[in-house]
């Protein structure tokens, strides 16, 4: 019947679609781990991490009262944020556990969903300043944005009332809550 051949057909495209995205991991998983490689033994790692802060800054300056630390801590927090792309393509069901408790603590320093998006268009800027070849751009940018969009659902399904007025400060509301 026609129904059997355009269902047929829907399939058919499914499998060559998904066929042709299979190797897409593995192929991106190198390609970011060739470059912060490349990154690393040019000593471009603390000038990238710099870059990235400054324009995320320049995004969302509102950004800035949630990231008031030495320096030190800031790399430290941008190289693990690099090292979560890379994990998402080796080990992401690990990953996925920890964006979850990572979330949570966002919650619990009162970080705004809103300043998800700022961080990772920075991220990605900065990336194409230190001129990452186009596959790696491209896991780069995936792996982020799909990160970013845990996060974000996280703290946004993790902002209850309790939270809210805790981080508020505020007895009146965490009674109310």
């Amino acid at each position: 019947s026609d129904h059997e051949v355009a269902w047929i057909w829907v399939w058919d495209n499914v499998v060559r679609f998904l066929q042709a995205e299979l190797d897409k991991p593995a192929r991106f998983g190198r390609a970011l781990g060739a470059m912060f490689a490349e990154l690393a033994a040019k000593g471009d790692i603390p000038r990238g991490n710099t870059l990235m802060y400054q324009n995320f800054f320049e995004m969302s300056p509102a950004g800035q009262e949630y990231f008031k630390q030495s320096t030190e801590r800031l790399n430290f927090i941008m190289n693990k944020v690099t090292g979560m792309t890379m994990e998402l393509y080796a080990q992401s069901e690990e990953l996925l556990f920890s964006l979850g408790s990572l979330g949570l603590r966002h919650v619990g320093y009162g970080v705004s969903p809103d300043l998800f998006g700022p961080f990772v268009c920075a991220a990605i800027k900065t990336a194409t300043m230190l001129d990452f070849h186009p596959e790696a751009l491209e896991a780069f940018r995936w792996s982020l944005s799909l990160i970013s969009r845990i996060l974000i659902r996280v703290v946004t399904e993790g902002s209850t009332m309790v939270m809210r007025a805790i981080n508020a400060n505020n007895a009146k509301q965490l009674r109310k809550a």
